[in-house]
């Protein structure tokens, strides 16, 4: 599994070549990376899985997210080519998008902005505006994870799955 981020999301003409650079080096590359140092010992098992976590606003990012928004997006093309490259060797690469999910990042972030509300309260806030209506856990996202990473998802390949409660507007 590769992931790896920080929230950079400033307008366009806020972000300096530096904060790109930084951001692609953490998310992409890092995924690169990663998966350049796995793939000869998944050859020489016979197969393997590769998941690449991103977010489910890399599909459809909103105003003001840049650079995160563009470096998770280069992930998601990043999975298409390399399940076309890998599926040869039964190498498996797939991305989950994220959302909402109960993390420390985001529990930083309800103590920031409603420090007043419990976190039940906080992940059950209507303006969320998660059709489940409730942010989700890690226990959740692990579940679609480990699905991918076994052997009950052998046939699946150069997919993403958004793990966001219906949040994301596209597939």
């Amino acid at each position: 599994m590769n992931n790896a981020g920080t929230s950079a999301a400033k307008p366009f003409e806020d972000v300096g070549t530096d904060a790109w650079r930084n951001d692609l080096e953490l998310k992409l590359f890092g995924a690169i990376h990663c998966s350049r140092y796995a793939i000869p010992f998944m050859r020489q098992a016979g197969g393997g899985s590769i998941v690449n976590i991103t977010t489910s606003a890399s599909k459809t990012p909103p105003a003001s997210s840049l650079p995160t928004s563009v470096s998770r997006a280069a992930g998601l093309a990043l999975t298409n080519a390399m399940s076309k490259d890998l599926a040869a060797d039964q190498i498996r690469v797939n991305t989950v998008c994220i959302g909402m999910i109960r993390s420390d990042q985001l529990e930083k972030g309800w103590k920031n902005r409603a420090p007043e509300l419990s976190w039940e309260e906080y992940a059950h806030d209507p303006r969320h505006d998660i059709p489940l209506g409730r942010i989700g856990s890690a226990e959740e996202a692990a579940n679609v994870i480990t699905f991918l990473s076994s052997s009950a998802a052998s046939y699946v390949t150069g997919t993403s799955i958004n793990i966001d409660g219906g949040k994301g507007a596209a597939l």
